[in-house]
């Protein structure tokens, strides 16, 4: 007997369903079941062209969504591996070709696609995405950043690029022919999944490597990539290599693709290039050039100082016919000169005449006899300064009972009535010594030596 199920898309289940009521009883588990083996077992793989709606990640990395068009929607869910190998970001809105098989969810009695491979649908939703993605991060000012002092002749220069592809060959080559310098590659992948996380992992790091490091951090970086689709190009255009290239503080250059291509790249990079060999020239100068620039230079510059030279012998020799002969300019100096050489020989004989007379003057007034009497002289004067002196000595009267008072506290000499009364207390000297004394100002009285114990009253 062949299990009814097995018919149930010819009808013929629901007729044997009703010809009875001995049919059996499914439960609604195995209901479920039969459905699901045979949604499984008719459509298998499928290709789903729709709209996605509702697109969300869930803590597990398995995603969530639905594909619609304009007549029906259809649940579908994307296994975390899945989800890590789609190429870009999905977003509601994109249409795209989800690849996988049609399934039913007894849970909720619905049927569902469990998505295995998802790609956009076709170049227009390519460029629906772009414009959506570019509005986005232009709004966020990621495209109008300021740009960096640009180097003229870097020492090192970083490229982000494929390590086997042409593209490092031609920037190493066009390189060597303008202006050597020397370059750090960092190898990424340009294309598929997993790209745009190498390349904008590879700015990020050129951006963190120290300036005093081991190895010299590159003065200018340049994120290149040969031409191809804008499938092929579509990891310089996911949110991460546009953030990593805005924020990358050293001077980029963005040569991804050929001339006409252009990626979100291009616009947070500082300078774009039209191909990754023109980037290489526009890093930098010709060396053949600078070489003749800098021979013109030095060219102009012997002729400059030529000239100069040249034009400096003109007017020295112009000077030179105008200028008065040596004779001319010496003559009167001559002249003077001998003038004062006669006038100071004469002047010297005199003196030397004069000199002469002094001398012999002084030689007469040196004799003996006169000497004893200029010394006689000077004897009898020097006698008579010391009588003089011994007559004026302020304690020769003392001997004759005279007395010298001065005061015993302002210890000046007093010569007046008025200045012993002032004074008060006096110090008489005598020859043979002093005695101290004071004044009484009511009678007049005073006492010399000590005072008695019982002053008299007056």
């Amino acid at each position: 007997m062949s299990d009814p199920f097995d018919d149930i898309h010819s009808g013929r289940l629901v007729a044997e369903a009703r010809e009875g009521d001995n049919a059996a009883a499914l439960s609604v588990g195995e209901l479920s079941q039969k459905l699901k083996r045979m949604v499984e077992g008719e459509f298998g793989h499928v290709r789903l062209r729709g709209e996605i709606s509702g697109y969300k990640r869930a803590a597990s990395g398995h995603a969530y969504l639905c594909l619609k068009d304009a007549d029906a929607v259809i649940d579908a869910v994307m296994w975390r591996g899945a989800a890590g190998l789609v190429p870009f970001v999905p977003q509601d809105g994109i249409e795209v070709i989800a690849t996988g098989k049609l399934t039913t969810y007894p849970g909720r009695s619905k049927y569902q696609i469990v998505i295995e491979r998802m790609e956009l649908a076709g170049e227009g939703a390519l460029m629906a995405l772009f414009e959506r993605l570019k509005a986005q991060l232009k709004g966020e000012g990621l495209f109008d950043r300021p740009e960096p002092a640009w180097p003229f002749a870097p020492r090192t220069i970083g490229v982000v690029t494929s390590p086997t592809g042409a593209v490092i060959r031609d920037i190493l080559h066009r390189l060597a022919d303008r202006f050597p310098s020397h370059v750090l590659v960092w190898p990424v992948k340009v294309q598929g999944q997993g790209a745009a996380q190498e390349v904008a992992a590879a700015v990020r790091g050129f951006d963190a490597m120290p300036a005093d490091g081991p190895v010299r951090r590159p003065d200018l970086v340049i994120v290149a990539r040969g031409g191809g689709s804008i499938e092929d190009l579509w990891a310089f255009n996911e949110e991460a290599v546009v953030r990593a290239v805005a924020d990358c503080s050293i001077p980029i250059i963005s040569a991804v693709g050929h001339e006409t291509d252009t990626t979100l790249c291009d616009f947070a990079a500082d300078r774009r290039a039209p191909t990754p060999t023109a980037a290489a020239e526009m890093a930098v100068p010709v060396r053949a050039d600078l070489a003749h620039h800098v021979a013109t230079l030095s060219l102009r510059t012997e002729r400059c100082a030529r000239r100069y030279h040249e034009r400096g012998g003109e007017r020295l020799t112009a000077l030179v016919r105008v200028l008065p002969k040596r004779d001319q300019l010496l003559g009167p100096q001559r002249q003077r000169a001998d003038d004062a050489a006669a006038r100071l020989d004469r002047a010297m004989e005199r003196r030397v005449a004069t000199a002469r007379g002094v001398l012999d003057r002084a030689g007469g007034a040196l004799r003996p006899a006169v000497l004893e009497q200029r010394l006689a002289r000077a004897s009898d004067r020097l006698a008579g300064l010391d009588r003089l002196l011994q007559s004026v000595h302020p304690e020769k009267p003392l001997a004759r009972g005279y007395a010298w008072i001065e005061g015993r506290v302002s210890g000046k000499v007093v010569g007046s009535a008025a200045g012993a009364r002032a004074a008060g207390s006096l110090k008489l000297h005598f020859a043979d010594g002093t005695v101290d004394a004071r004044v009484e100002r009511a009678g007049g009285k005073s006492y010399a030596g000590d005072p008695p114990e019982q002053p008299d009253l007056f």
